[in-house]
């Protein structure tokens, strides 16, 4: 991993953790993939490894995360999916190469050939989005109960009821503020 940039926000759904690498869209964004070495970091952490990508291919990995997120909002939020976004996703998914591989221990994952490149993995990450958006996975999109968040996520939890995108982030973050703001009404509680 290179250093000098924020973390990954790793989730376990492919399409939403790729979301996640722009976060606080609605307060001070925070960019995890700002240069090409950097989308090569976030693919080989997440089973995509690719050797080299341009600034090209960057802004089309930009292009196809934003689709990604304002389908999976639309979705999350029960409106009609951008035409846009859909058409993007949709072609993302249609020009790559790679190959649904079952490990022994009965998981799908993905494999690039060594002749892969950056939009072999896009269309992976195309792939994934529409199985999410299209209900076909058990679990439901919601959206990040932070106000500077938003983030569309994949919930997966027994009640579906989960309301931040990162518990370890978010949820602390909105946790946190309630404690002290709680503390500030009532100062004579904390002792």
């Amino acid at each position: 991993m290179r250093t000098g940039f924020p973390d990954f926000r790793l989730g376990n759904v492919l399409a939403t953790s790729f979301t996640g690498t722009l976060s606080e869209r609605h307060g001070d964004a925070v960019e995890r993939i700002p240069t090409p070495h950097r989308l090569v970091d976030w693919l080989a952490v997440n089973g995509l490894a690719v050797d080299s990508c341009t600034t090209a291919q960057l802004e089309l990995a930009r292009e196809l995360r934003e689709s990604i997120h304002a389908a999976a909002t639309a979705a999350a939020l029960q409106d009609a999916l951008p035409a846009s976004a859909v058409q993007v996703i949709n072609d993302f998914s249609a020009q790559g190469r790679a190959a649904a591989i079952l490990t022994p221990e009965g998981k799908r994952r993905w494999r690039l050939s060594s002749a892969s490149c950056v939009e072999d993995a896009l269309s992976v990450i195309a792939a994934d989005a529409i199985s999410i958006i299209a209900g076909e996975r058990d679990g439901k999109l919601a959206l990040c109960a932070s106000p500077t968040c938003q983030a569309a996520f994949f919930d997966t939890s027994q009640s579906r009821t989960r309301k931040w995108c990162d518990m370890n982030t978010c949820g602390n973050r909105q946790k946190k503020a309630r404690f002290n703001a709680n503390q500030r009404k009532n100062p004579r509680s904390a002792e």
